[in-house]
């Protein structure tokens, strides 16, 4: 190893900072007769929302403004979008459902926003949000990914007939097919991989400032992102012209690719700053994080693979579901054709070539996002 160059020992110099709590985080930012936000969210996995009163919250000490997915929808703010669209086998495109910053008429999983508060401290946002009477007519849920499309399964969203988003696939099935039908020994395994629940060390948060004077919006989030967190509020939500919006990260306190997304609150947080005039400021609590930050994995996942008689291997088949939760979230959605099938192409690294497949059925489904009954691990062989 040279003293320079590749594979050189190179020095890191930003820990000093770090280590002496002298970073600066997002929460360490404070505006100028900054408010601050409070979510009301919604306790169902599936609900329609009749009505929302929130008179009494609005009259409460110190609140500037109560808002709802009503007003959000009526200033024309639009929803987050799936950044990756995938096409079907049959080459329709994907059946992505709505996904307003706050819930609209349907409140989609356990922790979906259904109202903010803005006051003049947090406690007395938190304190109006209790006051805020929420009329939910529960809808069935689907709470097993493996379920979901199944008989008499209820239909989560109307854009997508069976519970499916799109039907991905990857590689030659007539030559796998073939392959297992001559097989000598097929070995087959189940496997379910738990969902995950990130946990960075600083939570998300979200500060949105209006200047009146250039009607520009500032935003100070906790983001891997800011680029395309400026070009997706501009270009796709329309919070504001790109060269309108400027976008801040300051320190990250861990990541770990959650906060790569773009999510309600930093929409909301812009969209309230430039109703009430004031900076609004938003730091999640850790539950509240671990509903709303987006997950990763909770994949259920069919894998085969044929052996001829020396036992080499002939083929190989895989049939990953990748779910997409509540709905298609984010600027990547979960509902990506992520493999983790152990003989997905490209996984697999042969001195010779075997006949491979992949199909990738995405699912939407209604779970408490920390409580998923596939957050386990389950696997089951078998072999013929």
């Amino acid at each position: 190893m040279s003293a320079t160059g590749i594979g050189a020992a190179v020095r890191r110099k930003e820990d000093q900072r770090f280590v002496t709590g002298k970073g600066h985080y997002t929460d360490d930012v404070n505006r100028a007769g900054q408010c601050y936000a409070y979510f009301l969210r919604s306790p169902h996995a599936h609900a329609r929302i009749d009505s929302i009163d929130s008179k009494t919250a609005a009259a409460m000490p110190g609140v500037l403004a109560v808002l709802t997915g009503a007003e959000l929808a009526a200033d024309k703010i639009g929803h987050l979008i799936c950044g990756w669209m995938i096409t079907s086998k049959d080459g329709s495109q994907m059946k992505m459902a709505p996904h307003p910053a706050i819930a609209h008429g349907k409140a989609n999983y356990v922790g979906d926003a259904v109202a903010v508060v803005v006051a003049q401290t947090l406690a007395q946002a938190k304190d109006a949000a209790e006051k805020i009477k929420v009329d939910y007519q529960v809808l069935p849920a689907v709470a097993d990914p493996a379920k979901a499309q199944g008989q008499g399964v209820p239909q989560i969203h109307e854009v997508a007939a069976h519970n499916t988003i799109y039907q991905w696939h990857l590689g030659d099935a007539k030559a796998v097919e073939a392959a297992v039908a001559a097989a000598k020994h097929v070995t087959k395994l189940d496997l379910i991989n738990n969902r995950l629940v990130p946990n960075a060390i600083e939570p998300r948060a979200a500060i949105g400032e209006y200047d009146a004077g250039t009607d520009s919006l500032t935003l100070w989030n906790t983001t891997q992102n800011p680029h395309v967190a400026r070009l997706v509020m501009s270009a796709f939500v329309g919070i504001a012209p790109e060269h309108k919006l400027r976008v801040i990260a300051p320190d990250v306190g861990g990541g770990f690719g959650s906060k790569i997304f773009i999510y309600p609150e930093e929409v909301v947080c812009l969209w309230a700053a430039r109703k009430v005039g004031r900076p609004v400021k938003w730091v999640a609590e850790r539950s509240e994080a671990f509903l709303t930050d987006a997950h990763g994995r909770d994949h259920v996942t069919h894998a085969e693979m044929a052996f001829d008689a020396d036992g080499k291997a002939t083929a190989c088949a895989s049939r990953p579901s990748p779910i997409s939760a509540p709905i298609c979230r984010r600027s990547r959605p979960r509902c990506r054709p992520i493999s983790t099938a152990p003989c997905s192409p490209g996984s697999m690294r042969s001195r010779r070539s075997i006949a491979r497949w992949m199909r990738s059925i995405p699912i939407p489904f209604r779970s408490t996002p920390i409580a998923a009954p596939a957050a386990r691990k389950r696997r089951s062989w078998s072999s013929g």
